[in-house]
């Protein structure tokens, strides 16, 4: 990891704009310019717009259009895609490295001159009607977008993809009004992992984002709740539960401890809860976990897939668990993890992708370099501090939804 920082650069020019750059010798180059904007920054009646603007900034621009984007980046190898998330909205390219400044060229070109054009965004408005239904139609990802609003109140409870009601009303002038707004350089993070210079990457900065522009990023106030709710659908066969509780927000030391506790329940075939509910019981196929955390909000959930009568078992299963942590967690148990925690993230590294991505929500979290000290910071966990954790859990402090088949 130390050698790994050697390789890592930063610049923020004088205008706010980042550059994060590792150097690696294999010729390949993965990059990506990230705003940070995403769901949390819309207001309820504009809730789906970064996803939108996401949708349709590969439709073209003033200089190329939507075939000519991805002629340019597929004809020599490479890969192009984007994803928004309640902080961010993000383009990625991955590039063979003789080749990566074509991505250059063209990631200016997207993020400086899109066009917006009326009929590619109707066409693209009705693609995003077909992902809301999708998202509906399966059991998984409906439960997942479910607890969230049983976790907040307000735009972080609502789906970052949108509703039918508010994807309707947003037009060319309101995405181009939010595009203008927010993809100011003092609110974006140029993220590159691969064999290319960090001169030419700041040349390319300064050429293409060096206008000293601001950015006024909305604020919404982010309101906790924890609620249960147990809903019916006709036309399946497994209940899909999701046990979910509020955590550490990201720049608070206890949210390693947080990562810590999740693994340990859920981190692969030798976690605590696969091992309880699926292998000893035969309960579940699966049996998910996960952190999403940042400055502002966090929450861990668990997700299940389990028989309907099943269902009240398998809950009680994941509360004993979680007793069973906070009366009795051991010091040699705590080290396993840890180990387990940090091969994972070493292996996780190998990719110049995957790397620029922990590098740009290291970023947004408390600083790219602190990406670098994750190691350090995992062994720093004390054995109170995650038995602590897991008791807050025991006291009742968490959501619970289930979509089960209809009777």
């Amino acid at each position: 990891m130390k050698d790994m920082k050697k390789n890592f650069n930063k610049k923020i020019l004088d205008n706010g704009f980042t550059i994060l750059h590792e150097k690696r010798d294999v010729p390949v180059v993965s990059l990506s310019v990230t705003v940070k904007s995403g769901g949390l920054h819309e207001s309820l009646d504009e809730k789906g717009i970064s996803h939108y603007i996401e949708h349709t900034i590969f439709k073209g621009t003033t200089t190329r259009a939507s075939k000519d984007i991805y002629r340019e980046i597929e004809s020599v190898g490479g890969e192009l895609n984007a994803f928004t998330a309640d902080t961010v909205t993000s383009f990625w390219f991955k590039m063979p490295a003789a080749h990566f400044k074509i991505a250059l060229d063209v990631m200016a070109d997207i993020i400086k001159n899109p066009k917006f054009d009326v009929t590619e965004l109707e066409k693209e408005r009705e693609v995003i009607f077909e992902e809301i239904k999708m998202r509906k139609d399966s059991p998984q990802h409906y439960v997942f977008d479910k607890i969230q609003s049983m976790l907040y109140e307000g735009t972080l409870g609502v789906d970052l993809i949108g509703t039918y009601e508010t994807m309707n009303k947003i037009g060319r002038n309101e995405l181009m009004t939010r595009f203008k707004r927010m993809f100011k350089p003092d609110n974006m993070i140029f993220t590159v992992v691969g064999d290319c210079e960090f001169e030419d990457l700041v040349k390319w900065s300064v050429e293409n984002f060096g206008e000293d522009e601001k950015t006024d990023i909305p604020e919404y106030k982010i309101i906790l709740k924890n609620e249960t709710l147990i809903e019916e659908r006709s036309g399946i066969d497994q209940a899909n539960m999701i046990f979910a509780y509020h955590s550490p927000l990201v720049d608070d030391p206890l949210n390693y401890a947080e990562h810590i506790l999740m693994i340990l329940m859920t981190g692969g075939f030798t976690s605590r809860l696969h091992d309880e509910i699926r292998e000893k019981r035969n309960l579940a196929y699966a049996v998910h976990g996960d952190v999403d955390c940042d400055k502002r909000y966090a929450h861990s959930v668990i997700y299940v897939g389990t028989t309907p009568d099943k269902m009240d078992k398998v809950k009680e299963i994941i509360l004993d668990e979680y007793k069973k942590v906070a009366e009795a967690l051991t010091e040699k148990e705590l080290q396993a993890v840890k180990e387990k925690i940090i091969g994972n993230h070493q292996i996780s590294m190998e990719d110049s992708q995957s790397q620029m991505i922990h590098l740009m929500t290291a970023e947004l979290e408390t600083g790219a370099e602190d990406f670098y000290e994750y190691e350090n910071k995992i062994n720093e966990v004390r054995l109170e501090d995650v038995k602590m954790l897991a008791g807050k859990v025991v006291e009742g402090n968490y959501s619970f939804f289930a979509l089960v088949p209809k009777k």
